[in-house]
């Protein structure tokens, strides 16, 4: 049986791994027996010299083998999922898991919490009053049984090599490796059970891969790496050269897929989320996919879904039919356009930093997140505005720190005098 070191020094040299090196690195850095420099020390060879398509599946299978396999194969119907590489105002997880419930598909989500710019999706359920996303395996599958869907968080059980790969990873500057973005995500995917899954891959300011060559990149080599695992993958590339939703902070994220799920607003965050959704009834076999998406949200039953699902989590379902019910943050603050003109552009991770700075996100993950505040934004590139229109609006209790959230917000937006265009939403669709 190779060393650690014997496996470090293969890799260091540029060569291809085997599966049974790879099975021991796995489980070497899961139970101890790898040491975390030797650890670091492979990541690092890694990082430099890359990994085949072949290396990079078996990578993948022992993360997601490193633990429990939630096994879903005795729900009734279909088994969906999606995943997004994070973002800023993206809410599409509030909105699609019911929506595609709606429609007879089963959602078993696993969800994290936010770090840095990017949302978490069980801080947006924690923000309605009495939901509680951790729930025991049994009734979490009992759940998805009678209503259709759950949103729930990761089981520490859940692909645990993966814990201890990224803490490592996020302090030895090799987060941005391929082969590791690869396996981490789809570890935990497979790890999940859902045999159809859709990825939302993000490309710009407020992405993981800032541009489009490296986010398509990722998503090809995600689902052709998916699909070779025997599950049904594909990709959307989408924008997030700016805010997906106009709601940026917990609750006020919440109440923005209420109320398109009510049909009372629409906008980016609802067509992206009715693409990725009609890509996920595909993949699962329903025919007529787009429509059957569009019904579940013209009819109501994508809402009264939601509603549902918060009661099986212990929230209020109330805040479905009264939005007053979310928290409130004790100020409104409008932030007045510098100039006249149209929004030109926007840096999405500062505006989602000036959403930190009023305590709608964590830094460290110890930091506590106040669940009423963030920021509404009023425009999107290739929209006119006045000089002195709000821009946006700023969500703050006491503990805000509004002027760093005035300064990042307004360095992240730039104002042109001429017409620019709107920016797609979706770049490309990966099978």
């Amino acid at each position: 049986m190779p060393t650690p070191v014997d496996i470090i020094q293969k890799k260091r040299l540029g060569k291809a791994l085997n599966r049974e090196e790879i099975e021991q690195f796995v489980r070497g850095c899961t139970d101890g027996s790898f040491a975390d420099y030797q650890t670091a020390a492979l990541l690092m060879a890694i990082c430099i010299n890359g990994m085949n398509a072949e290396e990079t599946r078996d990578l993948t299978m022992a993360m997601a083998h490193s633990g429990d396999m939630l096994d879903l194969s005795s729900l009734s119907g279909p088994t969906v999922d999606k995943h997004s590489t994070g973002g800023v105002g993206d809410t599409t997880s509030l909105i699609l898991v019911p929506l595609v419930a709606a429609c007879g598909a089963k959602v078993a989500k696993m969800s994290g919490r936010g770090l840095g710019f990017t949302g978490g999706t069980l801080d947006k359920i924690e923000s309605i009053p009495g939901a509680n996303p951790a729930m025991e395996i049994d009734d979490f599958i009992r759940t998805v049984e009678t209503i259709g869907c759950a949103i729930i968080s990761q089981t520490g059980d859940l692909a645990p090599a993966d814990k201890v790969l990224y803490a490592l990873r996020d302090v030895t500057a090799t987060v941005d490796s391929l082969p590791l973005i690869v396996s981490s995500i789809l570890s935990k995917k497979l790890a999940s059970g859902a045999q159809n899954i859709v990825l939302d891959v993000k490309s710009g300011s407020g992405a993981l891969m800032e541009t489009l060559e490296k986010s398509e990149e990722l998503a090809r080599m995600l689902v052709n790496i998916g699909n070779a695992t025997g599950r049904h993958f594909c990709a959307l590339v989408t924008d997030m050269n700016q805010p997906l939703g106009m709601n940026i902070g917990n609750a006020l994220e919440v109440r923005e897929a209420i109320e398109i799920l009510a049909g009372k607003t629409g906008g980016a965050l609802k067509e992206v989320s009715l693409d990725i959704g009609t890509h996920m009834l595909r993949l699962a076999g329903f025919d007529r996919p787009r429509e059957r998406i569009e019904e579940a949200l013209t009819s109501g039953a994508g809402l009264k879904k939601l509603a549902e699902m918060i009661e099986a989590l212990g929230g209020d379902p109330r805040v479905c039919e009264d939005i007053s019910l979310l928290p409130q943050a004790e100020k409104i603050i409008p932030v007045p356009a510098p100039e006249s003109g149209w929004i030109c552009s926007m840096t999405a991770c500062d505006i989602g930093r000036a959403s930190i700075a009023l305590g709608a996100g964590r830094i460290q993950k110890s930091d506590k997140i106040d669940p009423a505040v963030g920021i509404i934004m009023t425009r999107r590139i290739g929209e006119s505005i006045e000089k002195g229109e709000p821009v946006a609006f700023l969500h703050a209790n006491p503990a805000s720190d509004v002027e760093s959230a005035k300064k990042l917000l307004l360095n992240a937006i730039r104002i042109s005098k001429e017409p620019v265009e709107t920016p797609p939403l979706v770049y490309a669709v990966i099978e």
